[in-house]
């Protein structure tokens, strides 16, 4: 062999790597979903493209460098757990979480990075330390802080001075309910209003709270947050109709489903931002370091269809401050 045949073999050796190396496709890193809903949940497909378009802005393109696994816990515990051991099974490198219910489970079994979302008290429940120091595995994004919730009981009133008494809708099992409770008890004295707590823990309760607080005049009805009412909203807004109760719901979807108003925060921005996090957890950083966000959008909305059913006028003042008016 030649020297120079010699030196242009060596040379090629050498390119080898590099060439091999330029053709490997790129690492994909796997997020695993746990959500409280259902799969056919009308929510779903909202939150999961906010998620994914959270993660597209940030450089991550499904099925070339991350690879998402949905799971769908609808709110049963049990289900729950199945899950979330089916999750860590597949060995993620961080999870999403919506909901309590799905969280707690996670956190029984991983020490995987958690981002949660639509958690109402995380540090009530025990999820982290602190707001600003979660200092475990998981952090994420409050649904909501619990003084706002005296607001429902404002709108009410506004909207129908009449109602004397509120129902106070809530899940008995859910720590959140009482949080969201004493908010609005805060605030019902300065209104001339009698509260009424309207504890339950599945459909065939609310229906009998709702009609049993529904037999005395002057009354309306505020629902709390949890995802035992979202899982039967629509029960809930059908019962509300059927009583004749002004009612006042804690999310969009409320109304747009036929209830008379809601005011709460975005349902679905939680998502697009959770993929901040999620980005920051895959590029090396801690869910211990990363504070638990606020929400930053809440929104009002008012169904006129609705009200008109009632035989209520909404003010001209609170239809000026509405983001959307459904006709």
């Amino acid at each position: 062999m030649t020297r120079r045949a010699f030196i242009t073999l060596l040379a090629g050796a050498a390119a080898w790597p590099l060439a091999a190396g330029a053709q490997q496709p790129e690492r994909i890193r796997r997020v695993g979903v746990l959500m409280n809903l259902t799969a056919d949940d009308p929510e779903v497909p909202g939150r999961v493209a906010a998620f994914a378009q959270g993660l597209g802005e940030l450089g991550w393109t499904i099925g070339r460098n991350v690879r998402i696994d949905y799971r769908w816990g609808a709110n049963d515990p049990d289900r729950g757990r199945r899950y979330a051991d089916e999750l860590i099974a597949l060995v993620p490198d961080v999870i999403l979480a919506s909901g309590s219910t799905a969280v707690r489970p996670l956190l029984q079994v991983t020490r995987t990075s958690i981002v949660f979302v639509q958690v109402t008290d995380p540090v009530g429940l025990g999820l982290v330390a602190s707001l600003a120091r979660p200092g475990g595995n998981a952090t994420g994004f409050m649904l909501y802080e619990y003084g706002m919730s005296g607001k429902w009981l404002e709108l009410l009133k506004e909207l129908a001075p009449r109602v004397a008494r509120a129902g106070v809708l809530r899940d008995s099992s859910s720590p959140g309910g009482i949080g969201q409770f004493a908010a609005i008890q805060a605030v019902a004295p300065s209104m001339g209003t009698e509260l009424s707590p309207l504890d339950v823990r599945d459909a065939s309760e609310i229906e009998r709270a709702i009609a049993a607080f529904a037999g005395s005049a002057n009354g309306g009805l505020i629902v709390t947050s949890s995802a035992l009412v979202a899982a039967h909203r629509k029960v809930i807004i059908a019962l509300a109709a059927r009583h004749r109760l002004p009612a006042v719901y804690p999310f969009r979807y409320f109304a747009t489903g036929g209830g008379l108003i809601s005011y709460g925060p975005d349902t679905t921005d939680p998502f697009r931002r959770a993929a901040s996090y999620v980005d920051r957890i895959l590029k090396g950083e801690k869910p211990a370091d990363l504070p638990v966000q606020a929400p930053t959008k809440y929104e009002l909305v008012i169904n006129l269809k609705t009200a008109k059913a009632l035989g209520l006028e909404v003010p001209p003042t609170l239809l000026a401050r509405a983001d959307e008016v459904i006709e």
